[in-house]
Parts: C-alpha cells; structure tokens; sequence
C-alpha cells in the first residue's frame, strides 16, 4: 500500500510540473510574442542599490521613491559570450559559417531586465540583400550628420574603430549572442570593452567610409552570419518586432528580406513538434505539387505509318535514346501504328 500510495503521489507530482511546464511554456510564448516600444532606462537619480539572490541582478532605489531590478554588468559580462571569439578589429571573429547553425532556435532579445531603444525611427533608404552586385548586411537609415545614435540593446562594445567601408564603426555584443553594428559614424563616443544601455549614446551620424550621404548603417549579426534586421525591428514604428526572436536558418540567406504572412506570429512561435508536423504537411504539399507538375508535363505521340524513332525525336526536340529510356524499349525496337510514345 505504502508503495502503491507512493508511486500516486509521484504521478500526481509529475502531472503537475508537467502543467506548470506547459504553463511556463505558454507564459514565455506570450511574453514573447509582445511588441516593444522604444524606450531607454530612467534617468532619475538612484538613492540605493540592494542585492537580491541572484549576484548579476541588484535592485535600484531612485530618489523619487521608484525602484527596478536591473542586471549588474560587472557579472553579466562573465559569461563566456563576452569572451569567447572575442575580437576588437576582426568583423567576423567566427570560424564558423551560417550553414553550421541549427536550421532553427530561440533567442531572447530583451526580457524583463533589458531595455530596447530604436535606433532610428525612420523609413529605410537600402535595404538587406544584394545592391549593385555586391552583398549588403544591412540596411541604411537616413541620419543627419552630427546626431546621436543610441545602442539599441544592453551589452559590451566589441569593436570602435575606423574598419574600411564602414568608416567608424561601432560593433556591441549582448548576452543573448547577437551584435549590432552602428557603421559610417562622424565620432565614436565609446571606446572597446565598454558596457552600455539600450538608449546610452555611442557616437553621432555622419557619412565616413564608402558612403554617399549621412546615413547609419545598421546590422544585425548571430555568430557573425547577418540577417535582416527587419525581422527584429519595425523601424516605421520604432517598435521591436517579438521580444523572443526565433530565428530560422534561411534568415542569413542573402537574398532573404523580411516577408511579414498573415499568419506570421503562429510560425514564429510554433513548438518543435508543430514546427515537425509543419514541415511534413509541406513536404507532402510539395511532393504533390511535383507530381502533379511531372504528370501535367507529360506528353504523348501517337505512332503514324512511316513515323521512326529519330524522326519522332526530331519533331519534341528530343534524343532517341530520351525516347527509349521514356518507354522501356531499345533503339532497334519496331514502332506499331497507333501505338502511343511517351515524349516528355
């Protein structure tokens, strides 16, 4: 009985981290899938910090009697994101290319200790892709000359240099593994190894390097493969898109713009099973789809009286050899009127 009596309670315990797990899972999709404003931290003088359980995050006290929990850099840059592949000059300090990423993963952007600041709440000039045939990581967002560009997330700053046709550069690494890159900049303000805040201003617009006005070059960067930046930022509203960015491997295919489909949020957010189901309705969809274009493609001939195999071949613009492989027969075979010939 005592057995029995355990083995109830471990199920009834089992059912119910499973539905506080399915419960977390739901929570974080949701919490995910929420748009975001730009904003940037308060700039309230702080009375106090506490400490809490946790030694990267501390509790602040403002002086008008307000107070949040924010992550302590000084532990926060500890994790080894801040020093594996760790490179003040290369662009791309990874040994590694997008093909050896997984095809798809999840990457908090900003939870509920992060802040995001838009960098510029504009219409974009040039977009991610190709451009004059050469390859063009990000897109460019009008910026006069002299005006403050802000990070658009916390994080440590790799790279502030001058790096050829970026002119001056500034490249920020977050936690999360992404960097954001802030290029043809009139000043730098921030210098390598610096820790900064979503809002924190890092230099001001201008128009160095291979550039043909003021503008801000913006990208967005996993392990050194670039994607659109679009697919994190709606830079019309300034708003960002999805606090959980779930990321897929054809993002970094530079031909791959962001696309927003009608049903684009349940894609995003899909569990791995549904992804999983997903992919094998489409692969059924398009082994259908080729079955039907490979029998609507078919053509016959029907065999007159002095018809030859090299003259059927001759009128499809085809090979005799093609015809016999189509019809399981062999080149010395005797054709029969009104016998049909596959031709295609």
């Amino acid at each position: 009985m005592r057995k029995l009596l355990l083995l109830i309670a471990g199920l009834a315990a089992a059912l119910t981290v499973g539905a506080q797990d399915r419960e977390a899972d739901s929570l974080r999709h949701s919490f995910g899938r929420q748009q975001l404003s730009s904003s940037t931290r308060k700039s309230t003088p702080y009375a106090d910090t506490l400490d809490t359980g946790n030694p990267a995050v501390k509790v602040v006290l403002y002086n008008n009697g307000t107070y949040r929990y924010v992550k302590d850099p000084s532990k926060v840059v500890e994790d080894s994101v801040f020093t594996a592949n760790w490179d003040t000059r290369a662009v791309n300090p990874y040994r590694e290319e997008p093909e050896s990423l997984p095809d798809r993963f999840s990457v908090w952007v900003v939870d509920t200790l992060d802040s995001y600041c838009c960098p510029y709440q504009t219409h974009p000039r040039s977009l991610f892709g190709y451009r004059h045939g050469r390859r063009h990581q990000g897109i460019d967002l009008p910026y006069p000359t002299g005006t403050p560009v802000p990070a658009a997330f916390d994080g440590k700053v790799r790279i502030s240099d001058y790096v050829g046709g970026y002119g001056n550069l500034v490249v920020i690494r977050h936690a999360n593994g992404l960097e954001t890159f802030y290029g043809h900049l009139s000043r730098r303000d921030v210098k390598s190894g610096d820790w900064v805040n979503a809002g924190d201003i890092i230099g001001l617009g201008g128009s160095t390097g291979r550039s043909t006005g003021p503008h801000l070059h913006f990208e967005t960067r996993y392990h050194g493969a670039a994607f659109d930046p679009a697919w994190l930022i709606d830079f019309e509203s300034g708003t960002l898109r999805h606090r959980l960015l779930k990321i897929r491997s054809w993002y970094f295919n530079p031909n791959q713009r962001y696309v927003q489909s009608v049903d684009d949020e349940d894609e995003i957010f899909r569990t791995d099973e549904e992804d999983r189901i997903a992919a094998e309705e489409q692969a059924k969809k398009e082994a259908a789809a080729r079955a039907a274009a490979e029998a609507a493609a078919i053509r016959y001939h029907t065999v007159r009286s002095g018809d030859t195999l090299s003259g059927i071949a001759k009128k499809y613009h085809t090979s005799v050899r093609e015809l016999c492989r189509l019809n399981g027969i062999k080149e010395s075979s005797i054709l029969r009127i009104g016998q049909r010939i596959r031709v295609r």
